[in-house]
């Protein structure tokens, strides 16, 4: 007995939704590449502080711009992907169960995000600029000094390049809490939208 063709059309309506509402492997890929770098580069940025004027200092500093060179590079190819590809709409579960003061903080949180994923590395830049010692990529390619070396604006710089940092950490670790109460609490498999592998389970 031939099965009636008509019957698969939720199973592809299924799939296609699927795929609709999971964003792009060029996305996840740079979401979860930033992620490792920013932790990453976050944690050698506490332990080099605290040590001594060794080799071994030096060099955890020059990981550290490098990181910081690559984060750039890699948020604004980011930004770039996410002007020119939608991202998936909300889930229309997970949309009518917000309330519109939630709307208004989820999107002003990655706007946030994103500002900070530039002003971070650029504060950063400008600062080691300032201070007189220029930002050689991966030891290869001299890049420029876009502030003159004054030791006053040095100082300021590192005070704002520090203040962005942390504050990108504690975005990131909202955006982690949050990510968790929708998988934990809310059980409305919104993380898997940008895991991975494929989806395992998602609201409607």
């Amino acid at each position: 007995m031939q099965a009636d063709p008509s019957s698969y059309a939720p199973l592809a309506a299924s799939a296609s939704a699927a795929v609709r509402d999971r964003y792009d492997g060029v996305a996840i890929a740079l979401h979860w590449l930033l992620a490792l770098l920013l932790t990453a580069t976050f944690c050698v940025g506490l332990v080099m502080t605290d040590l001594s004027l060794t080799p071994a200092r030096l060099k955890l500093y020059n990981w550290h711009k490098w990181a910081g060179v690559t984060i750039l590079v890699l948020s604004v190819l980011r930004l770039t992907w996410r002007l020119s590809h939608r991202p998936p709409p909300l889930p229309v579960a997970v949309e009518a169960a917000m309330s519109p003061l939630r709307k208004t903080i989820f999107a002003s949180t990655h706007r946030l995000l994103y500002v900070l994923f530039l002003a971070v590395p650029l504060a950063g830049w400008a600062y080691t600029s300032a201070a007189g010692y220029p930002v050689v990529w991966f030891g290869v390619l001299p890049l420029p000094d876009f502030v003159p070396v004054d030791k006053v604006l040095a100082d300021a710089l590192r005070l704002l390049h520090v203040a962005c940092a942390f504050t990108l950490a504690a975005m990131v670790l909202l955006h982690v809490l949050a990510t968790f109460k929708h998988q934990l609490v809310d059980r409305d498999g919104l993380m898997w939208r940008m895991w991975p592998s494929p989806r395992r389970r998602q609201a409607r």
